[in-house]
């Protein structure tokens, strides 16, 4: 019985697996869409809170959006002493031709201080369609063009774009790059090919206006931790559909060691936990690592030894080739070896998920409650 067991598991790893694997072939990524003569006016919102080394080229590459519109950019900081203030002033400079506007947004409007500083952005919003990103996020000069005409169709109200993590400079970095640029976004188009998507990936959000008054603005999103997935939730609620484009952004991270990586994807997976248990729950079943090595650790079929090497090799492939599609970059052969070893970490991860409740963010540390609101601590 063991035995039918753990073979049953590594057998259903197999086919989720590969599942994603197919799911992530058939998505057109990178495949650009036909230039516009013109466009609705847009408005690119700009959370900012500190600077590193990449902030200046991710914060250009907004700055110089080649876009057949108007295009107003507005940068959000809770303080005039924020580092990222002289950088954003500098930027106001090198292109006057923008309509740019740094607005410091002092009030505390929630728990969530992302939310809070979009909310006091909300009102200087002059366009009709809104692109909201992360400050680490760099793009090509044809991003929003590539985005905004996702919302044309007056029954889409939000717009995602998968992201790579684009300078793992570090080895604890190039684990986060496996869950980044092999997993995560063949899962979203796993999780898409069951049902439409009712989320929306944070990196970058192509939204309407008209939307974004249908769910009452940012105000309902600001107890939240995952205001991206709540965002998504609440125009899914409204009636708007969310669209996946073919369009891949840049997240640019200072270097992290360890300790700082292994916090990062503790956050996380206590996000996606609180925010979908059922599906985080289940999402162990397609560890194609765990299971065919616990077959071969406790199970007592000959069968155990070639279903492992078998799925060991199909994992690190399509691992390497998820990887390399996403990245347009050829696989890096020495860390062949880091998705099946990110796998087994990723059972330590998932556990942790259920053992706690706290996070670190943004500086501040936070209790997620059971329905995703934030306490802080």
């Amino acid at each position: 019985m063991r035995d039918l067991i753990l073979a049953s598991l590594a057998g259903l790893s197999f086919v989720l697996t590969a599942w994603r694997w197919i799911v992530g072939q058939r998505f057109p990524l990178h495949r650009p869409l036909a230039a516009a003569a013109s466009l609705p006016g847009v408005t690119f919102l700009k959370p900012l809170k500190g600077c590193n080394a990449e902030t200046a080229h991710c914060l250009r590459s907004w700055f110089g959006q080649r876009y057949p519109g108007a295009v107003q950019i507005l940068c959000g900081v809770a303080s005039a002493d924020d580092p990222v203030c002289p950088v954003v002033k500098e930027l106001m400079a090198e292109f006057p031709a923008v309509d740019a506007q740094l607005v410091i947004c002092s009030q505390n409007l929630g728990t969530n201080g992302k939310v809070s500083t979009l909310r006091q952005l909300e009102p200087h919003i002059h366009h009709p369609l809104i692109v909201l990103s992360d400050a680490d996020v760099r793009v090509t000069p044809a991003l929003a063009a590539q985005v905004t005409p996702l919302l044309a169709d007056p029954g889409v109200g939000l717009a995602n774009c998968f992201y790579r993590l684009a300078n793992p400079t570090t080895l604890a970095m190039r684990w986060e790059a496996v869950a980044i640029n092999a997993d995560f976004w063949s899962q979203v188009l796993q999780s898409k090919s069951l049902r439409p998507p009712d989320f929306a990936l944070g990196a970058v959000m192509s939204f309407s206006a008209v939307y974004l008054r249908k769910i009452g603005g940012f105000a309902p999103l600001a107890e939240y931790l995952a205001d991206d997935y709540q965002l998504g939730r609440h125009i899914t609620q409204a009636g708007g559909r969310i669209e996946l484009s073919t369009t891949v952004v840049d997240c640019r991270e200072a270097p992290m060691a360890w300790p700082e990586v292994w916090a990062h994807q503790v956050r996380w997976a206590r996000t996606i936990r609180v925010c979908q248990p059922a599906p985080f729950f289940l999402s162990l079943l397609g560890n194609a690592s765990l299971w065919p090595l616990l077959w071969l650790l406790f199970g007592r079929s000959p069968m155990s030894v070639p279903v492992w090497v078998a799925l060991l090799v199909f994992r690190t492939l399509t691992a390497a080739q998820q990887q390399s599609r996403l990245t347009q970059a050829r696989a890096h052969l020495p860390y062949w070896w880091m998705a099946p070893v990110k796998d087994l970490l990723d059972v330590l991860i998932w556990a942790a998920a259920f053992l706690g409740n706290h996070i670190d963010w943004r500086g501040q540390r936070y209790r997620v409650l059971s329905d995703g609101k934030l306490l802080k601590v």
